[in-house]
């Protein structure tokens, strides 16, 4: 029976992964008007109240998800019902569903509030469009990409071995910016060639959810991490500085 639920767990986190990798992908169409028939700058189709209303709800969902089912109280209530290997891999599989309802059920509003049109003032929007999502892909490996994703913990699962989170480190991107993931999602959201009163709601509301959402989630390193509000103090949250970080030779704690 341990065997099986050991398969079971490795291929359930597997699948999450492979999931959130196509949900990714999917995404950088969506938000980026590119090779797929609905986007979010599409044409409107329903009255601007009921669009209004309907993307209003998606992303509260999206937020209360994302932020909820990261809280310390809410993990203590998953490992209840679940194993502790695949907490993370679950968490992947809702933000998920959430991010694919979204995106799905996403309702234009139609309204232009500006165009790039010079070819290549449009061509370097786009590219720093392309860099967030490289920042945010490269951050996650920064910090283990496998264990932000819950691959790293079904597998220890099945190979009958304890899973050991890697400590709290600042390499790289994390010297310069403490949240580089919400740096990247921040040059997605605002970095668009057109910009419609559609695409407009869903940066502002996204921008919102982040600005709240990382106070939370620096509320609880702080409770975590006895050094964290030192790297507060040297490292900027949101926008990178090559002034306010930590020198090559600083170690993340003291």
């Amino acid at each position: 029976m341990e065997t099986v639920k050991r398969y079971a767990c490795l291929v359930y986190g597997v699948l999450c992964y492979l999931l959130v990798m196509a949900t990714i992908a999917y995404a950088i169409a969506f938000f980026g008007n590119f090779y797929c028939a609905r986007t979010i700058d599409s044409v409107a189709v329903v009255p601007l109240g009921e669009a209004l209303l309907v993307n209003a709800s998606l992303l509260l969902l999206f937020a209360v998800q994302h932020s909820g089912m990261a809280r310390p109280a809410f993990k203590q209530f998953m490992a209840r019902i679940i194993p502790k290997a695949a907490e993370r891999a679950t968490y992947v599989l809702a933000s998920c569903i959430a991010t694919i309802a979204m995106m799905a059920l996403w309702q234009p509003m139609g309204g232009l509030v500006w165009l790039v049109e010079h070819p290549l003032a449009a061509t370097a929007v786009r590219a720093v469009y392309f860099a967030g999502w490289g920042i945010m892909i490269i951050a996650t490996y920064l910090i283990d990409h496998w264990e932000l994703f819950g691959v790293r913990q079904v597998v220890a699962y099945f190979l009958g071995q304890d899973h050991v989170p890697k400590p709290f480190a600042t390499p790289a991107l994390y010297r310069v910016v403490r949240h580089p993931i919400y740096f990247g999602w921040l040059l997605i959201l605002w970095a668009s060639p057109v910009m419609t009163v559609t695409h407009l709601v869903a940066a502002l509301g996204l921008t919102l959810y982040i600005l709240v959402g990382v106070r939370f989630e620096e509320r609880d390193l702080t409770q975590e991490l006895d050094c964290y509000r030192q790297y507060q103090r040297k490292v900027p949250m949101l926008v990178p500085s090559l002034t306010r970080r930590l020198a090559p030779e600083e170690k993340h704690c003291p």
